[in-house]
């Protein structure tokens, strides 16, 4: 196998891995999970299965500010998949594709602009306004027509999910830490302030859940999305490279378009399916894959 088609592989794998996420998780807290078990099965499963990195890679944040450790330690592990958890509760996973990972690329050019003062090429910055219309398209549709009751409380977690995974991303980039060495940072440090609340809440008893959905559900969070995602995710930026690897990013909202239609019975409207059109190309264009053409 080339390291081309090996890249190719690992990317397709890894936006699959992504839609898998929100599809499974807006079944799971339709059906008999609490957004608490669904965060707790996450964290506890990626826990265990990465503690041989813990002890190889160190779990401390070093070198990094107050704000940066908290970013390291809680964002990517806890803050951002509680949210979109939630949200995935009120909204569809369609919406979730295209208002959450659809909306990264916007909100990561934004935190770096205020961070950094970097500006964006010409064809990143048509892609964030274009990723930006489509995203409206489909919020604010949902919002004046669409049918699910209370939808908008979800487009809200899905925005905030997205922006604070983007200052997450602003951190990191700046930390220096692998990504690998960075998921054991915050299934460390994660599991170890967020469990203890979730153990609190009184929304984790799993009551009604057979000892095969618990299991499948601690695979799919836990293992498939918490782990194996980024695993693939780095062997794509590493054999295709960066841009490249965030073009198919693009995939993300249009699989789980298909996916929540199939799998949920989600209602696709015509402005949904041109929304998420429109935040697909925008997010190629966002990518940076036409900057030596610009």
């Amino acid at each position: 196998m080339t390291s081309t088609i090996k890249g190719l592989l690992a990317a397709l794998a890894t936006v699959t891995i992504w839609a898998v996420f929100l599809v499974a998780t807006r079944f799971a807290v339709r059906s008999n999970f609490t957004v608490e078990e669904i965060l707790l099965l996450r964290l506890g499963t990626g826990f265990l299965v990465t503690i041989p990195l813990m002890i190889k890679l160190g779990i401390l944040p070093r070198g990094q500010t107050v704000v940066g450790a908290l970013m390291l330690g809680l964002g990517a592990s806890a803050i951002f998949p509680y949210l979109v958890s939630v949200g995935l509760a009120y909204a569809p996973a369609s919406d979730a594709g295209v208002l959450a990972p659809g909306m990264l690329p916007f909100w990561t050019a934004l935190v770096m602009f205020v961070m950094t003062g970097e500006r964006p090429t010409k064809p990143r910055l048509t892609g964030l306004i274009v990723i930006f219309a489509g995203a409206l398209l489909v919020g604010l549709w949902q919002i004046l027509y669409g049918s699910a009751e209370g939808a908008w409380r979800g487009h809200i977690l899905f925005l905030a999910g997205s922006f604070l995974w983007a200052i997450y991303s602003a951190y990191f980039k700046q930390s220096g830490f692998s990504p690998l060495h960075g998921l054991v940072i915050g299934l460390f440090w994660g599991t170890l302030a967020i469990i203890p609340f979730l153990a609190l809440s009184g929304n984790v008893s799993f009551t009604g859940v057979s000892p095969r959905d618990f299991i499948l559900m601690a695979f799919v969070q836990g293992v498939l999305i918490a782990v194996f995602a980024l695993v693939l995710y780095t062997i794509a930026v590493r054999q295709l490279g960066a841009a490249q690897t965030a073009a198919f990013g693009a995939l993300t909202p249009v699989l789980a378009l298909i996916g929540g239609a199939v799998f949920l019975d989600e209602t696709v409207t015509l402005s949904k399916v041109v929304g998420v059109m429109m935040v697909a190309a925008g997010v190629v264009l966002a990518s940076g894959l036409f900057d030596r053409k610009a």
